[in-house]
């Protein structure tokens, strides 16, 4: 084993297959914007690893950097980090490089092993330490898998039979795969909730990390109402952190796989859940938060959208509050200061809130069959408004 020699090196950047021309939009485009530095998924590296490890199997020599081939056709160089060559397997590790995004698995090495198994069984997968075992059923594997993505796998099979093409094996392997330290990092991951226990997922579908995407949590909300309705879950909640699950949780009493860590995705929500229904949704979190909602703002992230004190002015005249409170709701330094300006007055701006974000709701469900309701909660976790079901 020897340490590192350096980060993936993409052969063909981001952009689209050479001799295709320049792409002028998506992700390149994005990327070319921001000016920040693009990575690679855990799938990419898990590929590359991969490729590197079942060469060697059949040569003897582990390729350095080892060049794999991405969905949409680039071709990256991966530097390996390890490699061991055993009787009958091989291991080459790759250190992620998520670029400028600040991915929890930068850093991460990645490894896989591959050994030889009897004609006719085909690419299995097993998961090693720190790759997590799917345990729940609503997710794209079965229960009992690695959790090594569609996607991923279908790279790494790629390789494989390419890789035999060249050198004269066959496609009859064990791909373990595994992430060291996986299993603390997956910890800051969706992972646990979902099911996935004992680590990390190897994620990806096209290779290729672009900063800041909001991706990877979107499709994270998306597979989190997967699981709850595969469990049968009829009521779920949206919550935009911890505090706000507690809330729902002491509330309702849903369990664990009920609830969707939405952060300021609340458009996410709604419109997977529109074309995917549940019974009912509660939506749940900060007053300033779900403010932004009630304003028409499906992204509540402060870099995206900000508190308009003059909706919350208005919202209070609706409520009673004469013009001078009207004022100083308007000329409010926060959400939170607007709000207690109110309960001063006995005006029920949280509850006009909480409505108001409800109605915003059941107009972006479109009529789908979902009973909305919304609870606001202060950063202490008290509940300060909330609207009926609806």
């Amino acid at each position: 084993m020897r340490s590192s020699k350096g980060r993936g090196v993409s052969g063909n950047g981001v952009g689209e297959p050479q001799g295709s021309g320049q792409a002028k939009g998506g992700r390149r485009a994005q990327l070319e914007h921001t000016g920040l530095r693009h990575g690679w998924t855990t799938g990419a590296c898990a590929t590359a690893a991969t490729t590197a490890a079942y060469t060697a199997l059949l040569t003897g020599e582990f390729p350095d950097p080892v060049t794999i081939t991405l969905p949409k056709g680039q071709t990256p160089s991966f530097a390996l980090a390890a490699e061991k060559l055993s009787e009958g397997s091989a291991m080459a590790g790759i250190v992620k490089d998520a670029g400028d995004d600040p991915d929890v698995t930068h850093g991460a090495l990645v490894r896989a092993t591959v050994r030889r198994l009897p004609a006719g069984s085909g690419v299995v997968f097993k998961a090693g330490p720190g790759v997590g075992t799917i345990t729940r059923p609503g997710l794209p594997l079965p229960v009992g898998e690695a959790a090594v993505n569609p996607v991923p796998r279908r790279m790494m099979s790629e390789h494989i039979a390419a890789v035999a093409a060249r050198h004269g094996g066959s496609s009859d392997v064990e791909i373990t795969v595994s992430v060291d330290h996986g299993e603390e990092i997956a910890h800051s991951t969706w992972n646990p909730r979902l099911g996935i226990l004992g680590g990390l997922s190897i994620l990806g579908t096209t290779g290729i990390v672009v900063p800041y995407s909001c991706s990877a949590w979107i499709d994270s909300i998306r597979r989190g109402v997967d699981v709850a309705r595969a469990a049968g879950r009829t009521h779920v909640a949206g919550c935009t952190g911890s505090t706000s699950e507690k809330t729902v949780v002491a509330e309702y009493g849903l369990p664990e796989d009920a609830l969707l860590d939405m952060g300021d995705f609340a458009g996410a929500v709604l419109k997977y859940i529109r074309r995917h229904p549940v019974d009912r949704l509660t939506i749940c979190g900060g007053f300033a938060k779900l403010s932004k909602l009630a304003a028409g703002h499906l992204d509540l992230h402060s870099g995206r959208s900000q508190v308009d004190k003059g909706f919350l002015a208005e919202l209070a005249r609706h409520g009673g509050a004469d013009e001078t409170l009207a004022a100083e709701v308007a000329a409010a330094n926060t959400g939170l200061a607007a709000l207690q300006l109110c309960q001063g007055a006995a005006v029920p701006l949280g509850d006009l809130v909480a409505k108001a974000a409800r109605d915003e709701a059941l107009a972006v469900l479109r009529g789908a069959p979902v009973a909305v309701d919304v609870i606001c909660i202060d950063r202490a976790g008290a509940i300060v408004g909330r609207s009926s079901v609806a």
